[in-house]
């Protein structure tokens, strides 16, 4: 019975970024207030990332490359709490939770990419 409650996991973790996308793609204003300055073409780099996490959702579906869209993904994540919540958390608390949550989704898409992936192709 166990096995059979945890199998949801594997659709209900990636489709949970459906969020995301909805917001990047609804709100587009709002995602492109997050990008710092340095970075040129707010809207542009709002519509790519919700475009990338639209793929990692779809890879992880339909099961092609999905071990190499999670591991990217991750990285994604990775970079976001770099370049846009930490810098941002000595002056937010509101970014320092959002670092704090960005680790744990960082270790839940690893995890993901280790057990719950099926192409493993490009990563081992």
């Amino acid at each position: 019975m166990i096995n059979q409650i945890t199998k949801v996991g594997r659709w209900l973790f990636p489709l949970s970024f459906l969020l995301y996308v909805g917001l990047h793609f609804g709100k587009p204003d709002t995602g492109a207030d997050f990008v710092p300055d340095y970075f040129p073409f707010p809207l542009f780099w709002n519509y790519f990332t919700g475009i990338c996490i639209l793929a990692f959702i779809v890879s992880a579906v339909i099961g092609k490359y999905d071990k190499l869209a999670t591991v990217l993904m991750a990285l994604y994540v990775l970079l976001t709490t770099l370049l846009i919540h930490l810098p941002l958390a000595a002056t937010s608390e509101n970014d320092l939770l959002n670092v704090f949550r960005n680790i744990m989704v960082i270790g839940a898409l690893l995890v993901y990419a280790q057990y719950a992936t099926k192409d493993k192709r490009v990563v081992g």
